[in-house]
């Protein structure tokens, strides 16, 4: 198999994206068709790109036995029943995270996936950052001896609108998902949660019983311990920062900045800007993680984000939230 066909399902805001970069981007994908229950918003894409099929309803797409994957990208709540529908017709899967809200959700689809024998691979972009790769791989080798304490900073520039707030799952399971992802990636399996927070920046988001500022506390089960600290508005721009401190060294992950260019006068240094949204830093991750899965669908290997890693995002989501409402450091185990 020189090339793996490929359609996508949802073309909004993460599918278009998704649709670009299979089409402009990945060489070993065939993108084949786009399907999106507004009917003109996938045409709009398709003319663009010059994919010849677009069709309304996904299931037209899984009789086609010439297809070999399917990506979906569409609203949340729509994630888990296609993907048991794509995994019945046999097909492989990439799905945006998270696979669902409800953990009960996630695992019926995790179940369908399973009796498929089906490759499934979430979308937890972060883990194919350059960056924070080499803090993994620094970690990994031992070189810097025993992870000890891993510290994530992750702010968005500004808060989404509340009505997303209002659907989105919570801060915890919209935002903090990345970062629990990012904790399990880095240092390990994680045993306990405490979470605290505060309505700091959008005070609409107490109407929604939502969060704009938080920090979470982890143990992980290797004895290492972490932080994670979110905020909905970082004025000055995309703050994404980590460390793992060792017990014979640290690896940090800088924020990275639109250029590298340093101004110094009388009125001190002055650097350029962060980028102002996820879009822009984490573009090229959006294209490997996609290229990745078609390479494990075409050679037949694993995929690097499991739906194993999506559950335990969701779980450490939920146990954030158990902790936050009892007020009290809440075991993994209670809740998944």
């Amino acid at each position: 198999m020189n090339q793996v066909n490929i359609a996508v399902i949802g073309t909004g805001r993460m599918g278009s994206v998704h649709t670009r970069n299979l089409a402009r981007s990945i060489p070993e994908a065939n993108l084949v068709a786009v399907c999106d229950i507004r009917l003109e918003v996938a045409q709009a894409i398709a003319n663009e790109l010059g994919i010849w099929r677009v069709v309304q309803d996904y299931r037209e797409l899984l009789a086609d036995t010439s297809i070999d994957a399917i990506l979906i990208a569409t609203n949340t709540n729509t994630h888990a029943f296609i993907v048991k529908d794509v995994a019945a017709a046999g097909k492989h899967i990439f799905c945006e995270k998270p696979i669902a809200l409800e953990l009960a959700e996630v695992d019926e689809a995790l179940a369908a996936v399973e009796r498929a024998s089906i490759k499934f691979q979430v979308g937890f972009n972060r883990r194919f950052d350059k960056s924070f790769q080499r803090v993994h791989d620094l970690v990994a080798s031992g070189d810097l001896g025993r992870p000890c304490i891993l510290h994530i900073v992750s702010r968005d520039p500004e808060p989404p609108p509340v009505e997303y707030a209002r659907t989105s799952g919570g801060m915890f399971i919209d935002m903090t998902i990345h970062d629990f992802d990012m904790a399990r990636y880095q240092v390990g399996e994680i045993d306990e949660v405490y979470a605290m927070g505060k309505v700091l920046v959008a005070p609409d988001y107490a109407s929604v019983g939502d969060l704009d500022t938080t920090i979470v506390t982890l143990k992980f089960k290797n004895g290492a311990m972490g932080v994670i600290d979110n905020s909905r508005q970082a004025v000055y721009g995309y703050d994404q920062r980590l460390e793992v401190f060792c017990s014979n060294g640290v690896a940090m992950a800088e924020n990275e900045r639109e250029n590298t260019t340093v101004k110094a006068g009388g009125d001190g240094y002055h650097s350029a800007r962060l980028p102002h949204f996820f879009m822009n830093r984490y573009a090229p991750c959006y294209v490997e993680e996609v290229r990745r899965f078609i390479e494990c669908v075409r050679d037949d290997k694993p995929v690097p984000a499991t739906g194993e890693d999506g559950r335990m995002a969701i779980v450490l989501g939920h146990a954030a939230w158990k902790s936050y409402h009892e007020n009290r450091p809440v075991k993994v185990s209670e809740v998944g």
